[in-house]
């Protein structure tokens, strides 16, 4: 008997080899309460180089990356791969422009209102 190790009689065929942590990532928020749960708990961390790294992450997932981000917000690619970086500091209406084209929207709640939504979408 051998113990501890995996073998394959010929009939088997490989295991197929699991989805990489970004394959993952951009199939979950390709959903956009998915998305909006991820960057409100980004946010709600306090680092914003978390943040603006995570909307990097949702923009690729739902519209593809920075070249068509770019066509739908009106802005260069190198101004938005530099706002979308962990140093980046967007100001508001790029900021706003990014996440219209994303599908999300910017909003002011209560702590909570965050915690019943949350409640909602896990339920």
């Amino acid at each position: 008997m051998n113990k501890g190790r995996m073998t394959m009689t010929p009939k088997q065929s490989k295991p197929k080899p699991s989805k990489s942590f970004d394959e993952t990532r951009y199939e979950v928020l390709r959903d956009p309460q998915a998305a909006a749960i991820y960057l409100d708990k980004c946010l709600a961390d306090g680092n914003m180089e978390l943040f603006t790294e995570s909307l990097r992450h949702v923009a690729k997932a739902r519209v593809g990356g920075m070249a068509p981000l770019s066509d739908m917000t009106d802005l260069g690619r190198e101004t938005l791969y530099r706002t979308l970086s962990k140093q980046g500091n967007p100001r508001l209406d790029t900021l706003n422009k990014v996440l219209t084209a994303v599908g999300l929207r910017l909003s002011i709640t209560s702590d909570a209102v965050l915690v019943h939504r949350e409640m909602e979408f896990l339920c």
